[in-house]
């Protein structure tokens, strides 16, 4: 899949990232992981130390597929709110997924603590607004549900928002204790942490094939460099690419765009630095990097061709810095990278482990969404949970028979 075009500033930010060998031989391990960018990482930071022998396959660069334009913007909301998921999946799952986000930023914040490398983790609060007035009522709603919940929120009105920032809305919910990190630092962060635990990486290495040896109950998946590899169990964590391998109804794709800015000298207009974004569809996102630059993003556009998504990004750059403009006027900001990328979604609103009778011992992780880190973050704990343990009482919430509300 053509994944994405531009220039990319997450990259930059590590030029002297670890690079990975190739594969030379044939191997056999317990679990392979196909995929080395974000969701892969994630999965071999939970499988590492658990007396397992796990094997990373990325066919490019580590970090170097829809890693380098993830936005990392770390929340539990996502949008399609969760008011509006109970109507499908009940009150009791949605309730127990809306924890489950929680606690997977919360272990995101204890990797930071835990690898070596720092990947600029920060908690940082968000402000989520009505962009019309017809959407306060349904927000309102939503406050609701998640102060009921225990989540950490407020309501503002309009007079309260525009006491703390240069804009105006008619109502937000401000919530505390979501955050933002550096994707590529964070995949190699984990990356690197798994492989002085004994995790194998290979780059440039590409899957080719695969078939299930039924006699000895693996699966053997080939690669372009003409070696195999036996797996007792393999985690495709391939992002979009693995719709490629095995395409999943459940999945929607459009393009979108951002841009980071060069450094801004002063941000004190910014209350708190919060994550910014809002109900309108498609909606502008913000957020602020460790060296004070802005990305924005947004500008949603259905198309799902790589050259018309291409060719409209100088003119959506040029809106996206209109956008911040008219938000925080007098920054004088300056586009310094820009891109689009394929973002992915799911028709009901929920991430996806998909599990399949013609990919035996094996599971597909679709981390799509808005929250994509995060999602990633739960699904990978969930998988590395049914491997080692046989059993995962959360994993079903997400498989892509998944049951709606009628059907529980």
């Amino acid at each position: 899949m053509n994944l994405h075009s531009g220039t990319y500033y997450w990259p930059a930010t590590f030029p002297d990232a670890p690079s990975y060998p190739s594969l030379d031989q044939d191997l056999n391990c317990d679990v392979l992981i196909i995929g080395g960018g974000t969701s892969g990482a994630q999965c071999a930071y939970y499988l590492a130390s658990h007396r397992l022998d796990v094997v990373v396959v990325e066919k490019g660069k580590i970090g170097f597929g829809s890693t380098i334009t993830n936005t990392a913007l770390i929340q539990y909301s996502g949008e399609k709110m969760f008011t509006d998921l109970i109507y499908t999946f009940g009150e009791e799952y949605i309730s127990r997924h809306a924890r489950l986000l929680k606690e997977a930023i919360d272990e995101i914040e204890e990797a930071s603590k835990t690898v070596d490398l720092d990947f600029e983790f920060s908690r940082r609060d968000t402000l989520y607004s009505a962009s019309s007035k017809e959407d306060v009522s349904p927000l309102k709603k939503e406050y609701e549900w998640l102060k009921q919940q225990g989540f950490k929120l407020g309501f503002w009105d309009k007079e309260k928002i525009e006491a703390h920032y240069p804009f105006s809305r008619e109502a937000a919910i401000y919530s505390y204790d979501d955050g933002e990190l550096n994707p590529f630092k964070f995949t190699h962060a984990l990356l690197g942490w798994a492989a002085k635990r004994g995790t194998e990486v290979y780059e440039e290495t590409e899957v080719n094939g695969h078939h299930y040896d039924r006699e000895q109950k693996r699966m053997v998946v080939s690669t372009k460099t003409g070696h195999s590899i036996r797996a007792r169990r393999v985690i495709f964590a391939a992002g979009y690419d693995g719709i490629d391998v095995k395409k999943e109804k459940k999945a929607s794709f459009v393009s979108t765009y951002t841009v980071t800015t060069s450094p801004v000298d002063d941000l004190s207009a910014w209350h708190n630095r919060t994550l910014i974004w809002e109900t309108a569809r498609p909606y502008l996102y913000l957020r602020t990097t460790a060296d004070n630059r802005i990305l924005i993003g947004g500008l949603d556009d259905n198309t799902t061709y790589p050259e018309d998504r291409d060719s409209k990004l100088v003119h959506k750059k040029k809106k996206l810095i209109e956008e911040l403009e008219t938000l925080f006027p007098g920054l004088n900001v300056k586009p310094e990278y820009y891109s689009t990328a394929f973002y992915g979604g799911t028709v009901d609103g929920l991430p996806i482990v998909g599990r399949y009778d013609d990919y035996p011992d094996s599971y597909f992780l679709f981390a799509f969404g808005d929250n994509g880190t995060v999602y990633s973050q739960l699904l990978a704990k969930l998988i590395a949970e049914d491997i080692r343990d046989g059993h995962s009482a959360d994993l079903d919430l997400y498989r892509q028979d998944r049951p709606l509300l009628g059907n529980q």
